[in-house]
């Protein structure tokens, strides 16, 4: 069977972000095929490496999730040695990501402008905390301030309750997304004109983005959406119930469903109750309608409603645990699960890139690589001397 080369096979990436939304971009072309140079402080590198417990070897989980398939090299960013060495990977690069805070010395050593001007076919990607212009500009960002500050946590919890944080790194993931989008679509346009160009996006424009329905809702109303819990503004029923055992989702999307629901509920009459008829009429009755669901639901278990209203057709899902989800079988299917060999913890298991390429997945190629693992390699490449290279290497770094 011939072997297609990776979407991206040929692109040089060099890569001065850290913490996750810069690596999570840089892992991602990584996996799509791009030979990723991540640059890191001789003094600890990425400070992921040390946000533990848990720990797997001598880095924590946090930074083995976001820079597998790169190969590392330790420089001192502020070092003039450290700079020539990072223009000459520049100077065959396709792609440079970071994500300098505004006004700091280093965006000032690696100042677009001055890089668009001397590498004009290089597409250069900053990810700022709120973006490059406006008050905010030269404010610091980590995921709970970008949550915090662009909308999420007024809307995520219970109604009663406090605003809550959501499960997953939205604010960074969020803004990683876009970058990627906006890396190679400039690339794309790169094929037809020749020119790189200066992307950005931020933590708090890529919330915004996200918002979707909750903002175009506020848009018409003029009125300060409330937090639902796991209820949705314009669907009802459609959130998380209690069963006799736990909790499980019901997504009915439209009146139909509703009418199965119920049916199979024993309450058939509730579909011609005017209260609950059409969705418009659930939406502004949630909570009595949600008060008579789950006084029926909670009587049986879980397995019982799903075994129930999936032959049915409606919308049904037991909420898992990560322990679950990886136990799953539609997991096992997809392939989502990759193990690679890591020099100091053995297999090392990787949840893979999510989109397949004529019915391949990408594969996890390499570790997330051991700090500065592959220094002397690529500053053999870029034609340093052996003895340039002991001067430039740190003697914190590993060789």
């Amino acid at each position: 069977m011939h072997e297609h080369p990776a979407p991206l096979a040929g692109m040089k990436v060099v890569d001065l972000s850290k913490i996750l939304a810069g690596p999570y971009v840089t892992m991602s072309l990584a996996d799509l095929g791009a030979d990723v140079i991540k640059v890191e402080h001789p003094d600890g590198g990425d400070p992921t490496r040390s946000w533990g417990p848990p720990f797997n070897g001598p880095d924590a989980t946090y930074y083995l999730a976001a820079n597998r398939n790169k190969r590392s090299v330790t420089l001192d960013l502020k070092s003039a040695a450290g700079q020539e060495v990072v223009h000459r990977m520049l100077a065959d690069a396709d792609v440079l990501v970071e994500n300098f805070r505004p006004g700091s010395s280093l965006a000032s050593l690696f100042d677009h402008r001055a890089l668009s001007a001397q590498y004009p076919r290089l597409v250069i990607l900053h990810i700022s905390a709120f973006g490059d212009t406006g008050p905010l500009r030269d404010e610091p960002g980590y995921d709970m301030v970008a949550q915090a500050s662009a909308g999420l946590m007024s809307l995520t919890g219970e109604p009663d309750g406090p605003p809550v944080k959501a499960g997953y790194a939205m604010g960074d993931l969020g803004a990683a997304l876009f970058g990627l989008i906006g890396v190679t679509s400039a690339l794309v346009e790169r094929e037809r004109t020749g020119a790189g160009q200066y992307v950005t996006t931020s933590l708090y424009e890529s919330q915004l983005a996200l918002h979707i329905n909750w903002a175009t809702g506020y848009f018409a109303t003029g009125e300060r959406p409330a937090r639902l819990g796991s209820g949705h503004p314009s669907l009802v029923p459609y959130q998380a119930y209690p069963a006799a055992d736990g909790h499980f989702v019901i997504a009915v999307g439209n009146d139909t469903l509703f009418r199965r629901l119920v049916d199979a509920l024993g309450h058939p009459e509730w579909a011609d109750d005017p209260r609950f008829a059409t969705n418009r009429d659930r939406v502004a009755h949630r909570t009595a309608l949600n008060a008579k669901l789950e006084s029926v639901l909670v009587d049986k278990p879980v397995a019982h409603w799903c075994g129930l209203l999936k032959p049915l057709g409606v919308p049904v899902a037991p909420i898992r645990t990560l322990d679950e989800v990886y136990d799953c079988p539609q997991t096992a299917a997809l392939d989502m699960v990759q193990k690679v060999d890591h020099p100091d913890v053995g297999p090392l298991e990787q949840v893979a890139f999510p989109v397949t390429f004529r019915g391949t997945r990408p594969p996890v190629r390499t570790a997330p690589p051991l700090l500065g693992q592959h220094s002397h390699d690529i500053l053999t490449e870029l034609g340093y001397g052996e003895e340039e290279i002991s001067r430039l290497l740190d003697t914190s770094a590993r060789p």
